[in-house]
């Protein structure tokens, strides 16, 4: 199929969690369905996760389009930014800094390794 529907419906998500190292605060948990792939790195998918604070280091470029919650993206040396349902950005390769959830957030994805 050529049209692929961003659904997790039916989809068995990946659990995870920031690697110990970059955990600031908090006990935040990620669950990741991964709804489609293209050869040469291609990812589109949904993320969610729970409240907490950690080190974001970007090797890839990632869309991302906020669907529900609250998180503040703070780069290292920038200001910090505040997300919510409805908003879209990119973060490209290079991006270092903070994810800070602060309501659960679930955010439809596109990332390009």
């Amino acid at each position: 199929m050529a049209f692929v529907t961003i659904s997790v419906e039916g989809i068995e998500p990946e659990e995870g969690a920031p690697a110990p190292d970059r955990l600031i605060s908090g006990d935040p948990h990620f669950r990741t369905w991964n709804v489609d792939e293209a050869e040469g790195g291609l990812y589109a998918g949904v993320w969610e996760a729970t409240p907490g604070k950690w080190r974001i280091v970007y090797d890839e470029w990632e869309f991302c389009h906020i669907l529900e919650g609250l998180s503040v993206l703070t780069e290292d040396g920038g200001e910090a930014r505040t997300v919510r349902a409805g908003d879209s950005f990119v973060l490209r390769p290079g991006f270092k800094g903070t994810w800070e959830v602060i309501e659960t957030t679930r955010k439809e994805y596109v990332i390009r390794l």
